[in-house]
């Protein structure tokens, strides 16, 4: 069994207590063997985390990675018009080899700010699926299914290529690739496609991903159609339940929150996009006072536009706070534990704590910072100051993927360039070749 030793570093332990601890990883099997005092560990490789904060690596719950291209492109506009005017016309022109690059360097962005896990909603997967067995986090995949505007065929076939691709990449990338069934949202795939397809997800065993209550636009047609507010509608059709997790959440009201919290459905809450968008203010309290499992999730780089997940973590604990009118509602710790174990929980992995059994997702944070002086609280600058140009070192699945900054096998500077490349000349063929 090769072995790696994180050593020298203060631990941030499963109950948000800190201590400083050696933690000792089966690199083999991915997982945490043991987390002890200094120096009661031997092991074949060693990190040295000396003077630094060992934390579960970070989980992106819900991205769009391969968006990365689309940073800055198109900004200041509500959801509706940014993806109408925006987002879609540039979307159609997208190529296999375009989000491979896009995802490559969304990818690298994640592994440098400490991510080691993320979900992501998009097209073109296999190439998604490449580029996380090149850069090493791990990935929950699918292809995301849209019905409206297509014909019956067109439409089934987006749905049935949903399913085939949930199928054909599970397991990839050494098994840290695993997937999910993703119809788009609500009200862009059709009801007669979700009462067919979504049974056949289940007997497959998927898990279930899709957008909800985005923003009131999303709402109201599914209460004027239906009769029923959209999570009800949601559950009608089956979509509801413990292998099920929704992106953003944020119009919904008190039968609604008691609906995910009796189906064990997750939400993954974006509160950057949110904000950036307009969409609103997820009510993050409401939801973990019914139980609801929360995640937190950059969303895409178009309508983020980083996916520094720390960035993330203080955007959710100040939205709640504003949501609740209530300066104590989503304290520091219960925004860090939605941003690791909530998401882990959310994405079917046992992570997010550092714990024996536990896999060995790791992230090592250098304090030794001005915005991270003194250090009062580390899980007060874990929500509130810290960065990810602060990590030092990133485990994924018991391997390195970044150690003192720099990620074995990757060239930086030339992934920039052909991200730069590719990004420009997307948008000229989406503006005719002008």
């Amino acid at each position: 069994m090769s072995e790696l030793l994180v050593s020298g570093g203060q631990v941030l332990r499963p109950d948000m207590t800190v201590e400083r601890a050696d933690v000792l990883v089966d690199q083999e099997g991915g997982e945490i063997v043991g987390v002890d005092d200094p120096g009661a560990f031997g092991a074949d490789d060693e990190l040295d985390a000396s003077d630094g904060l060992v934390i579960p690596g970070l989980v992106n719950a819900h991205t769009h990675v391969a968006m990365t291209l689309f940073r800055g492109y198109a900004d200041d506009k509500p959801l509706d018009r940014w993806l109408e005017e925006d987002i879609w016309p540039v979307e159609a022109e997208l190529t296999a080899a375009d989000v491979r690059v896009g995802a490559e360097l969304g990818l690298v962005e994640m592994v440098k700010s400490g991510t080691t896990a993320l979900s992501d909603m998009y097209f073109h997967v296999p190439e998604i699926a490449d580029a996380v067995e090149e850069i090493g986090p791990r990935a929950v995949l699918g292809h995301t299914a849209i019905t409206v505007g297509k014909d019956d065929d067109a439409a089934r076939a987006d749905m049935e290529r949903s399913l085939e691709v949930a199928r054909e990449l599970d397991g990839a990338a050494n098994g840290r690739v695993t997937t999910t069934f993703q119809p788009h949202s609500l009200t862009t795939v059709g009801e007669e496609y979700l009462r067919e397809f979504v049974p056949t997800a289940r007997e497959a065993g998927l898990r279930v991903h899709f957008h909800a209550n985005e923003t009131t636009d999303e709402v109201d047609p599914i209460v004027a159609e239906h009769g029923v507010r959209p999570l009800e509608y949601a559950d009608d059709v089956g979509l509801l339940g413990a292998e099920s997790f929704c992106a953003h959440g944020v119009h919904v009201d008190g039968a609604e929150i008691e609906l995910l919290a009796g189906t064990g459905t997750g939400v993954v809450h974006c509160p950057a996009s949110n904000m950036k968008l307009a969409s609103g203010m997820a009510p993050v309290g409401r939801y973990r006072e019914a139980g609801v499992t929360v995640g937190i999730g950059t969303d895409g780089a178009g309508s983020n536009n980083d996916l520094d997940m720390f960035d993330e973590i203080r955007d959710a604990a100040m939205v709640g706070k504003l949501a609740a009118d209530d300066a104590s509602a989503v304290p520091a710790a219960a925004a860090v534990e939605m941003a690791t174990r909530g998401g882990a929980e959310l994405l079917g992995f046992d992570g997010g704590r550092i714990a024996a059994g536990a896999v060995a997702d790791l992230a090592v944070l250098d304090p030794d910072a001005a915005h991270l002086t003194p250090a009062h609280d580390l899980v007060s600058h874990l929500a509130y100051a810290a960065r990810g140009s602060d990590v030092r070192h990133t485990v994924c699945d018991g391997q390195v993927v970044m150690r003192d900054r720099e990620l074995p096998g990757v060239d930086e500077r030339a992934l920039r360039d052909r991200a730069n490349e590719r990004a420009y000349d997307l948008v000229a063929r989406a503006d005719g070749g002008t």
